[in-house]
């Protein structure tokens, strides 16, 4: 059986990740290594491979493979980075940002999914990374500054917490706009003046909601 998820994931990155343009080779090898089936409902792991997002428990959603590898890769991780983490879910981000960044800190809102994430994340190993519960739209201001900032949920507007959090030249990965469709946004922090920052346009994506005082 493990063989033949192996095989099913060295697929999944040659035709929906390679294929679709992400060249960074440690985002490539990370998605080759995280078993993506654990992360998923037991009923639904032949389908962990497939080319779309599959629901999770508390009404949230383990995100599409590609763009999975699109924001990890925008984010330019070297390995020796801080991450922060917004929207824990099922832990497969998280385990992917645990491969290639030093620490990574997430938060998500539903404790039985932070719960569940951390037992998951500890049996393979991954022990870089830590969880709390909470409303992820205040950031995790005492680990702050965190070099990338990664949203796995729609927001409104770009939360200023994020932006203060980010060390200049830190990267923040966010999808923004209704709550039926957003555009995947890349903030990159110039200085110390939180309004000095450089965004880019990474295309349309479609995320659950943003819970929190800084969402919706």
């Amino acid at each position: 059986m493990m063989d033949r998820y192996s095989k099913q994931r060295k697929k999944m990155v040659e035709s929906q990740v390679r294929a679709r343009g992400i060249r960074d080779p440690r985002v490539l090898a990370a998605m080759e290594t995280v078993p993506r089936h654990l992360f998923v409902n037991e009923a639904l792991r032949d389908q962990a491979y497939n080319d779309n997002p599959l629901p999770i428990d508390g009404g949230q959603t383990i995100s599409q493979p590609y763009i999975v590898a699109l924001m990890t890769e925008s984010m330019e991780l070297t390995g020796k980075d801080k991450v922060l983490e917004i929207g824990t879910g099922s832990g497969y981000q998280t385990a992917i940002l645990a491969e290639l960044a030093d620490h990574v800190f997430s938060i998500d809102r539903v404790a039985t999914l932070a719960s569940a994430a951390r037992k998951l994340l500890e049996s393979l190993n991954y022990f870089n990374v830590a969880i709390r519960v909470g409303d992820g739209t205040y950031g995790w201001r005492e680990e702050a500054p965190f070099d990338a900032v990664i949203v796995t949920a729609g927001a409104p507007d770009i939360p200023k917490t994020f932006v203060e959090q980010l060390a200049v030249g830190g990267r923040l990965v966010i999808p923004v706009g209704g709550r039926h469709s957003q555009t995947l946004i890349r903030l990159t922090r110039l200085s110390d003046d939180v309004n000095d920052v450089k965004k880019e346009d990474l295309g349309g994506c479609r995320f659950v909601d943003l819970i929190g005082e800084y969402g919706w």
